[in-house]
């Protein structure tokens, strides 16, 4: 797997739309330095905050993980060759335990961005994201526990849920053993 590298990609919008770091934090609710750890690359945001900004710069999820190449109207990406992106820190600079990988890197004009997002451990910090869209996710292994608004739901290997992503909603492991599970986020 390649560990992909999204802070570039972040601070050549901004640049390009002539925005300082703090006219973006105050578009999108988060710390101007956090804006500049993702721009340099010290923290790599979650999907929730990646989903924001692109959102902000009107761009979809996959522009952080394309390269520049030609628009496609498939696209295989080989296990060995997907993004990466790991180390995920919260806006409180608290890390999250988890990465996930991009499973469509390609600018297709896709309406989904599917990842396989991966659970480390069970964390304490419970802190909640939302961000527009649809999500789904289907819990590949291990024993998840989600938190959806003011609900716990317990989820296992094979069980799948779909929410509106604008309710508050945080991934767990439940029992602090590793948690893997596909996640199909629509913009």
């Amino acid at each position: 797997m390649v560990e992909y590298n999204i802070g570039a990609k972040i601070k050549e919008l901004r640049k390009a739309r002539k925005l300082t770091l703090q006219a973006v934090a105050t578009e999108t609710g988060f710390s101007p330095a956090l804006i500049s750890q993702i721009e340099n690359n010290n923290v790599s945001p979650p999907i929730a905050t990646l989903s924001k900004l692109a959102r902000f710069f009107d761009v979809k999820i996959s522009h952080f993980f394309e390269e520049e190449e030609d628009a496609r109207c498939y696209e295989v990406v080989r296990v060995d060759d997907r993004r990466v992106v790991s180390r995920v820190i919260s806006k409180d600079g608290k890390g999250h335990g988890y990465t996930y990988e991009a499973l469509s890197v390609h600018n297709l004009n896709k309406k989904m961005e599917p990842f396989v997002v991966t659970v480390a451990e069970r964390s304490d910090d419970e802190t909640m994201y939302s961000h527009d869209g649809e999500e789904f996710l289907l819990i590949l292994s291990g024993k998840a526990e989600m938190l959806l608004n003011d609900e716990r739901i317990d989820l296992d290997a094979g069980d799948a849920i779909y929410f509106d992503s604008s309710m508050r909603h945080r991934m767990l492991s439940r029992d602090g053993n590793e948690v893997q599970l596909l996640a199909i986020v629509t913009r």
